[in-house]
């Protein structure tokens, strides 16, 4: 290993560059998809057949299993459980299902894989994280603010998204209007830094972000369930020529919670 490229170790991460680990043979880019310890997980098969349409391998990972002794070139930070409110100022409610220890664990992977500019996307509940993490707010909860989109939850196409037309997603997807599936009560609310609004639905709540520099986009809807869109699979394939281009390598020596 050069003397110049030692590994650095901050918050049970090592973050390495690819010349210090050609000895370990990768047929494939490795992504983590984080999801649910407990719940069914229909989410992560969804996500990892749409990663494998962009030539792309996936693990698995929880706050319970930690990350894979191999390296892993990028992170889709999956849906779930609301985000514990105390991580971006807001009040907890009773009657809100959290995962603190998913929290934690994602919160660590996103921190660091924004330093080494590590590919990512984050879906759902994982866009939300990403920019609370960055240092924005949520929506608790927008049904009563709704006045043109429904609140019925569906994975199938039930509401519009506009994109912005200079966005990177607008052009990879080669439209401005999205047919969207919906299953989310919350949403971003102040946007954190680094980060730049590029979708929103017809109520005016923010559906999708992107980072200001390398590859980072959170969309609100749930991708992975729209295998028969086309434009849905080529977000996977932007993601998948990007973790290609990059460099940086991201492994997680945290330690199994129990």
């Amino acid at each position: 290993m050069a003397e110049n490229q030692q590994p650095y170790v901050e918050g049970g991460l090592i973050i390495t560059q690819s010349s210090d680990i050609e000895h370990i043979p990768v047929p494939s880019p490795l992504i983590a998809v984080t999801g649910p310890h407990k719940r069914l997980r229909f989410g992560w098969w969804a996500t990892r057949w749409m990663l494998r349409l962009a030539g792309l391998r996936a693990t698995y990972v929880t706050a319970h299993t930690g990350m894979p002794p191999e390296p892993v070139h990028g992170i889709v930070i999956g849906g779930g459980d609301d985000i514990e409110p105390a991580h971006y100022g807001g009040e907890t409610h009773p009657r809100r299902r959290y995962d603190i220890e998913r929290d934690r664990f994602e919160i660590a992977m996103i921190s660091q894989a924004l330093k080494c500019n590590l590919p990512m996307i984050g879906i759902c509940r994982g866009a939300q994280l990403i920019n609370v993490v960055a240092g924005g707010t949520l929506h608790q909860d927008i049904r009563p603010l709704r006045r043109v989109t429904s609140n019925r939850r569906s994975i199938w196409p039930v509401k519009w998204v506009d994109l912005e037309q200079q966005s990177r997603l607008a052009q990879t997807m080669e439209r401005t209007a999205l047919r969207v599936n919906s299953l989310h009560e919350q949403a971003i609310e102040r946007v954190g830094g680094g980060l730049t609004v590029v979708g929103r639905d017809r109520d005016g709540f923010v559906q999708a972000v992107e980072g200001n520099y390398g590859f980072l986009v959170g969309v609100q809807w749930h991708p992975e369930y729209l295998p028969y869109r086309s434009e849905q699979r080529r977000l996977f394939r932007m993601f998948g020529a990007a973790v290609v281009r990059n460099d940086a390598h991201l492994v997680l020596r945290e330690p199994r919670l129990t």
